[in-house]
């Protein structure tokens, strides 16, 4: 426990309260889009069916696009003056989501949403390779603990939040109040303050690597982060935690539809993200304090297990609010062993140097994959009219097949005793 101040300092207690309310603005945006265009929504039907899968694209397309560049511009600047900056933007931004909502236009929301992740891929590479610069070696497994809890909390304030917030804006018919066409907009812009306020203490910290020329080519800058990252484990550990990314897209974009499946209030619907946002929370807590000072890959089989076992349950059981809300919290859990040790391997093995570059790729694979779980949601469900909740089932397969090869590729990394016996 000695460890345990030193960890949480003024800068990495400042970025990860920045990190805090971005993660909630992206989820209380896209909670609140995802019920409109959801079946029984405003929006129902402008999209499609499934029609939440485009929000999910909005969010991932820019990751894909820009986290090259936004990953050199990590290693070429200074990662804290990037933070700052971009949760200036995100000020902006929110005013965009103002307007929209006020005027009541999917299409300027929808472009509110797609700003916000432009902002979110600049601050990725720079979030996730500044962990590194505030903490030490042997803290990294506690503080991508750490970082994964306080952002998964932000996760549960944003969903729940959503849920009363689209209530309120939306009511049904009948309700007894008449529609607050401000609050989404307000709501944004003070969370956005607030993340600005956070950032502001972050120390000034020195660009890793000031001479770098910039590359304007996403695609050549993967490509040789790619090969690169393909000399070592990096490929395939950032390829893992890919996967991570496609497979929870596809179980945030299957939660809003239990409103229709279970009949319940989207308030009530959003205590479901929320549950999942808590429990992959608690665990990347409990990776982080069972790795201690070390890294411990061998969280990442039974991570992947725990995910399979309860995505399966997922698609086959009752349709029961409480049983539901039991088998996602197991799946969180699980999720969390899978996750944080594979993102400490992630800054563990990446150059000093060149941290942020290899970051950047290891984001724009994962939104290259979250990108292919939106797609794969939007064909199950509008072109093969599979039930929402048996879209679980593709989540099991996937976590059973695709993470076993991944894993079965990494077992000289989850073996190493090196990283069991100091990061």
């Amino acid at each position: 426990m000695a460890d345990q101040p030193r960890l949480f300092t003024k800068g990495f207690l400042s970025l990860t309260l920045a990190q805090f309310f971005g993660a909630v603005n992206d989820n209380l945006l896209k909670g609140v889009l995802s019920f409109a265009v959801a079946s029984g929504g405003i929006w129902s039907g402008q999209l499609g069916e499934g029609g939440q899968g485009y929000v999910g694209l909005c969010l991932t397309i820019p990751f894909i696009l820009l986290s090259g560049f936004a990953g050199q511009l990590a290693d070429r600047s200074s990662k804290r003056r990037i933070t700052v900056l971009v949760k200036v933007a995100e000020i902006l931004i929110a005013l965009v989501g103002f307007a929209g909502f006020l005027v009541g236009n999917l299409w300027l929301s929808l472009s509110a949403m797609l700003l916000l992740a432009i902002q979110s891929s600049f601050f990725g590479p720079a979030k996730y390779g500044m962990i590194p610069e505030l903490v030490e070696d042997s803290q990294l497994s506690r503080a991508n603990g750490s970082i994964n809890m306080f952002t998964n909390l932000a996760v549960i304030a944003g969903t729940l939040a959503a849920g009363p917030v689209y209530s309120l804006y939306a009511p049904d018919p009948g309700a007894s109040y008449l529609p607050v066409l401000w609050l989404p907009g307000i709501a944004m812009i003070l969370t956005a303050v607030f993340g600005l306020l956070t950032a502001l203490p972050i120390p000034r910290l020195a660009a890793m690597d000031p001479d770098l020329k910039i590359n304007w080519n996403p695609f050549s800058v993967y490509y040789h982060a790619i090969r690169d990252m393909a000399k070592s484990h990096l490929l395939l550990v950032a390829s893992a935690w890919a996967f991570f990314y496609m497979i929870g897209m596809l179980a945030i974009l299957i939660l809003p539809d239990y409103r229709e499946l279970l009949q319940v209030s989207p308030t009530k619907a959003s205590v479901l993200l929320g549950i999942l946002g808590i429990s992959i929370g608690l665990g990347s807590v409990s990776a982080g304090l069972i790795s201690g000072k070390h890294i411990e890959p061998r969280l990442i089989p039974l991570g992947a297990i725990g995910m399979t076992f309860f995505f399966a349950l997922l698609g086959t059981t009752p349709l029961h609010f409480a049983l539901v809300a039991v088998l996602i919290a197991g799946a969180g859990i699980f999720a969390g062993f899978y996750i944080v040790p594979l993102q400490a391997l992630l800054q563990h093995l990446s150059p000093d140097d060149e941290r942020g570059r290899f970051l950047g790729t290891a984001n724009a694979l994962s939104f290259v994959a979250s990108t292919i779980g939106s797609l794969i949601f939007l064909s199950a469900r509008s072109h093969f009219h599979i039930a929402s909740n048996h879209v679980f089932l593709i989540c099991a397969a996937l976590a059973l097949i695709g993470s076993g090869l991944l894993i079965w590729r990494l077992k000289p990394v989850i073996t190493d005793p090196s990283l069991r016996g100091g990061a």
